[in-house]
C-alpha cells in the first residue's frame, strides 16, 4: 500500500505537464464545428503523451510514429508550469511560472484562453490572467485546505471542481470567489479523478477504493445550482487513477491500477458497456476523441493505445517512452482512426 502511495504522488508531479482540461474545455467548439475529412496533419490531429522518463511526445495519430520530443529537467518536485510553443521548434519552455509550494497536479485554460488554473498538493488552486504578455500573472488564489488530486473546469467556464486528498469534491464559483459546495461521500478516502460533463448536467468522481459516485448538475449558469446525488458503483477494486466522461456525454471512461480501462453507458444507467485489456501496468490516464468514438490510454507499461471502442480493440500502439507514461492530451479536429 505504502508503494503504492508513492506511486500516486510521483504521477501528481508529473501532472502539470499534461493540458487534458485544454481538451476539455474546447470540446463543446469542436462538436458544433463540421467535421473535416481525415487528414494526416500535425494540425488537425494533436497527441502528446508525459512520462517518467522527462519526456512529452508528440505522436502522428495515424502512423503511430513519434514526431517530436521535448526533454524536461528531472526534478524530484514540480511546483512550476512550464509552457511549450508547439508550433515552433524550442524545446525549451517560453514560460514557467506557479509561486506554489507542492507539486501541481492540474492544469487547465478557459476556452478563449484569457486565464488558465493551477491546482497543487500545497492544496492553492490559482487562477492566472494570460494576456498579460509571456508571463501569466495571478490574479486570485483559493485555499482548498488539502492537497487537490484533480481539478477540471465546468462547462459554463465561470467554475472550477477540485478533488482532494481528504475526499471532497469542491465547485469554486470564480464569480463570488467562493467555494459554493462541497460533497463528502467518504470522508478520509483521497478522491483521485474528477469529471464534468461537456453539457453541464453532470459530474462524476472517483476515489482510491475504485468507487465511482455520479451527481446531476441542475444548470450551467454561474448562479448557485443544486447538485443532486444520482449514484455510485463500485468500479474497480482497486485504485482509480483517472475518471473521464465523453465530449458527448454517453460514455465514462474508467482508468486503473488493476491494468484496465471500464467504459460505462451513462444513458443505461453507468451499465458497464466493455472492459479494455491489453496494457500490462497500471493506467493512468486517457483521453477521448473529439467524436467519442476514440480512446487513447496511457500505461506504466510505457506504451501509449489508441482504441476504436465500437469493438473494444486497440487499433494503434505509441512506443517511445522508456519509463511509465503517465499523461496523454488529443485534441482532434477530424475523425477516422482506421
Amino acid at each position: 500500500m505504502a508503494n503504492k502511495e508513492n506511486d500516486i504522488q510521483h504521477y501528481e508531479g508529473q501532472q502539470q505537464q499534461h493540458d487534458q482540461q485544454e481538451y476539455y474545455a474546447q470540446m463543446q467548439q469542436e462538436q458544433q464545428q463540421q467535421q473535416l475529412p481525415l487528414q494526416n496533419d500535425s494540425h488537425s490531429v494533436i497527441l502528446v503523451t508525459a512520462g517518467y522518463d522527462n519526456t512529452i511526445r508528440f505522436w502522428e495519430a495515424l502512423s503511430g510514429i513519434c514526431s517530436r520530443t521535448i526533454k524536461h529537467p528531472d526534478s524530484v518536485s514540480n511546483h512550476s508550469v512550464r509552457l511549450y510553443d508547439i508550433n515552433g521548434n524550442n524545446e525549451n519552455p517560453f514560460v514557467v511560472f506557479g509561486e506554489h509550494t507542492g507539486n501541481i497536479t492540474a492544469t487547465g485554460f478557459h476556452s478563449e484562453g484569457r486565464w488558465m488554473f493551477t491546482a497543487s498538493e500545497d492544496g492553492q488552486l490559482k487562477i492566472w490572467d494570460t494576456r498579460s504578455g509571456r508571463n501569466p500573472v495571478l490574479t486570485r488564489n483559493f485555499s482548498n485546505g488539502a492537497p487537490i488530486n484533480d481539478a477540471v473546469m465546468h462547462a459554463n467556464q465561470g467554475e472550477l471542481v477540485t478533488c482532494d486528498q481528504n475526499g471532497s469534491v469542491k465547485i469554486w464559483d470564480l464569480a463570488a470567489h467562493s467555494c459554493t459546495h462541497e460533497l463528502v461521500p467518504e470522508e478520509g478516502v483521497p478522491m483521485r479523478s474528477v469529471s464534468v460533463a461537456s453539457d453541464g448536467s453532470m459530474m462524476v468522481a472517483a476515489n482510491n477504493k475504485g468507487v465511482v459516485y455520479v451527481w446531476r448538475l441542475s444548470s450551467t449558469s454561474t448562479d448557485s445550482a443544486d447538485v443532486t446525488p444520482v449514484k455510485s458503483f463500485q468500479a474497480h477494486n482497486e485504485y482509480i487513477l483517472r475518471c473521464m466522461l465523453s465530449p458527448d456525454t454517453k460514455l465514462l471512461a474508467t482508468c486503473s491500477a488493476d491494468k484496465t480501462v471500464k467504459i460505462w453507458n451513462t444513458e443505461q444507467d453507468f451499465k458497464l458497456e466493455m472492459t479494455l485489456t491489453g496494457h500490462q501496468r497500471w493506467v493512468w490516464d486517457c483521453a477521448f476523441s473529439a467524436d467519442s468514438a476514440y480512446l487513447v490510454t496511457a500505461s506504466s507499461d510505457h506504451v501509449a493505445r489508441l482504441w476504436e471502442l465500437a469493438q473494444g480493440e486497440t487499433i494503434r500502439q505509441y512506443n517511445g517512452h522508456h519509463r511509465a507514461a503517465v499523461c496523454v492530451a488529443l485534441n482532434d479536429l477530424s475523425v477516422g482512426y482506421a
